[in-house]
């Protein structure tokens, strides 16, 4: 559970009554440990003639990018994830973007909806973190009550259309039996990312210093761990700034959608 959340004293029963805070605004800060047990998705928002691409993107990236749901165009409900989740109000902070630059941060999507705009609503890795602490797996920035660190690699995606660009991972220090007992536990996750891409050695994935990452927070790596990386979610973050859409939006950086789901659900064992 993220240590900053308890500090705020934002802890809420389901995914529903988070989602109602966020809604009203009693709730505005990233969402990690908000509504324990409860699936939190990343955001991305593209006009309709984009979504068919980056629809096969997903389908062709599923690491990076595990699809939860897909709106209609112009719809902002997302029935499977909760009977009145409303895609414009029920995130605390959404990124907007032109030609792949973000130009704004707002608090919700009312003045920028358009009847054009399809929802995708793909993984977090918030719910295989769930599922390693409560194995006992201690993650620093849990502890230190910021988010988590993520890098560009080199690593590239396959490509859909005009969909392309390098990989982001999210990185976890480990000891070494923990990193072991960590791929075991987020393989049964693939939903929200499965197991490692890769363990130890940054460079050899284009990480050229790990005290500088691309987006969230530094953490160290002691003596004794290992640095581990995941597929990440923000991802589809990247991807967009290298294809440069006239009109895009994404979830702000640690600000998800909480949803109805149960983590315990998309465990596949």
């Amino acid at each position: 559970m993220n240590a900053g959340a308890v500090q705020q004293g934002r802890i809420f029963a389901s995914g529903r009554e988070a989602r109602l805070a966020v809604r009203s605004g009693a709730h505005r800060g990233p969402t990690a440990g908000i509504a324990p047990g409860y699936v939190q998705g990343n955001l991305a928002i593209l006009p309709k003639a984009l979504a068919d691409d980056f629809f096969r993107f997903c389908q062709f990236n599923p690491k990076p990018c595990p699809l939860l749901a897909a709106s209609e165009p112009g719809a902002p409900r997302l029935p499977a994830l909760g009977a009145d989740l409303d895609i414009r109000t029920d995130l605390p902070l959404y990124r907007v973007w032109k030609n792949g630059e973000p130009v704004a941060e707002v608090r919700d999507l009312k003045d920028v909806w358009r009847d054009d705009l399809v929802a995708f609503v793909i993984g977090c890795s918030f719910s295989f973190e769930e599922a390693l602490v409560e194995d006992g797996i201690a993650l620093r920035h849990i502890d230190e009550g910021t988010n988590v660190p993520m890098y560009r690699t080199s690593i590239e995606t396959v490509p859909a259309g005009p969909f392309r660009g390098p990989l982001v991972v999210s990185m976890r220090p480990l000891k070494p039996a923990d990193a072991i007992r960590a791929v075991q536990i987020t393989s049964r996750f693939p939903a929200v990312h499965g197991a490692p891409v890769h363990i130890g050695k940054p460079g050899m994935i284009g990480i050229a210093d790990i005290m500088q990452p691309d987006y969230g927070d530094p953490v160290a790596v002691k003596a004794d761990e290992l640095p581990v990386f995941w597929a990440c979610g923000v991802t589809p973050q990247s991807v967009i700034a290298a294809v440069r859409p006239e009109f895009s939006i994404t979830h702000a950086p640690g600000h998800m959608l909480v949803t109805d789901l149960r983590n315990s659900r998309l465990a596949v064992l």
